[in-house]
């Protein structure tokens, strides 16, 4: 099945030139509806008030981390099935077994190019 390029993706970072390299890299990779949140609480108010295809999130953020958020998602059932990706200049092996227990669907270190994105979404969503 092809992935639908026009379903919406929020990504959230407290940095907001992270919000903009991500939304171009999204953008050029042909993604076109994508929504920013710049911490978890905002971003878990979002994901209540919009149906989604697709979380990228950065994990240090203030107040609610980005591994907080993905366990809120996780616990919702009206949440827990949608992708999550989580993106983070912490390449510490116990973040990433922690995010896979906690239910990520895949993981960057920062920084990442188009390429690697593209490959880490396609690992999500399929082939676009």
């Amino acid at each position: 099945m092809a992935v639908d390029m026009k379903m919406p993706i929020l990504i959230v970072d407290d940095y907001k030139t992270m919000l903009r390299i991500v939304r171009n890299l999204l953008t050029k990779l042909g993604f076109s509806d994508i929504d920013e949140a710049t911490d978890g609480t905002s971003a878990l108010e979002k994901l209540h008030a919009r149906r989604y295809g697709l979380v990228i999130s950065d994990w240090n953020m203030q107040p609610m981390t980005g591994y907080e958020l993905l366990q809120k998602v996780r616990a919702d059932d009206a949440l827990k099935a949608m992708p999550f990706v989580m993106v983070t200049a912490e390449s510490k092996v116990e973040n990433v077994i922690a995010a896979r227990q906690a239910g990520v669907n895949n993981y960057i270190i920062k920084p990442f190019s188009a390429e690697v994105l593209k490959a880490k979404l396609k690992t999500v969503l399929g082939d676009f």
